[in-house]
């Protein structure tokens, strides 16, 4: 987001430096010419804005992308944004997904789901039918909270069992029958995701939310040291710990995001 911009419309910038912030797209990468984001606006913050930025973006309006393939004009003004594309991530040691994992767990917690529902979509529509069977924890607050609900439940009616959606909500007032309640237990593990495999490699678990999240679930997610533009250092899983080190799962078994 450029600085300058007054996002909220209260006379005052939101910051007077560029903002950015990392989002994965939820469409399908063959999708040509097009791509697809989850995001979430929210009340006027220290260091926010991004989302509320884009969420103010109408269409017609420029869409400026770079990339390892060009250089581009980075210059913008408040009706433009400028986007980069990352490296493929390394999961393991390798971006590899198709014909790797025969089950896969994913836990989503809130804004969490947008890389896993693309990671979902891409493997239901394999046409190899390697992966068997898909399940995905979506954890969130309150019901009106759950992110892309009817899109999960359209992958559900047309996946011919293979992929399952497990619900829980954290709201301590929360007493809807049909879905799981609370952050995460070892229960709900045995319940929702596939079982631990023994590192056979036949079995993987993703899990994608904010820091405190992917903490309790997985333990935290390292830094490695700084690069040499002073940036942050590349993200290291880290030794699982949390609910899933408790349920059984080997760490190669476990992929934090």
């Amino acid at each position: 987001m450029p600085g300058g911009t007054d996002v909220y419309g209260n006379g005052n910038p939101t910051s007077t430096n560029d903002l950015s912030k990392s989002y994965s797209p939820i469409s399908h990468p063959s999708t040509l010419h097009t791509f697809d984001l989850v995001v979430k606006t929210y009340p006027q913050r220290d260091g926010g804005g991004v989302g509320s930025f884009l969420c103010s973006l109408r269409p017609k309006k420029n869409l400026k992308q770079s990339s390892s393939f060009g250089d581009v004009d980075a210059s913008t003004v408040s009706t433009s944004i400028v986007a980069s594309v990352k490296s493929p991530r390394m999961m393991h040691g390798s971006p590899k997904l198709y014909k790797r994992w025969r089950h896969v767990g994913l836990i989503a917690g809130g804004t969490g789901i947008a890389p896993l529902f693309q990671i979902a979509t891409m493997l239901l529509n394999d046409a190899s039918g390697y992966t068997t069977d898909v399940h995905l924890l979506s954890i969130n607050r309150r019901r009106e909270d759950i992110l892309l609900r009817d899109e999960l439940e359209s992958l559900v009616k047309g996946s011919e069992g293979r992929f399952r959606v497990t619900y829980s909500l954290t709201d301590p007032s929360n007493n809807d029958d049909e879905v799981e309640h609370g952050r995460g237990s070892t229960g709900m593990i045995q319940k929702a995701l596939p079982s631990p495999a023994g590192a056979d490699g036949s079995t993987i678990i993703l899990i994608c939310g904010k820091d405190g999240f992917v903490d309790w679930w997985a333990g935290p997610i390292e830094r490695g040291p700084p690069k040499p533009d002073g940036s942050k250092g590349s993200k290291v899983q880290g030794p699982l710990l949390g609910l899933l080190k408790r349920a059984g799962y080997d760490e190669t078994e476990v992929f934090k995001y």
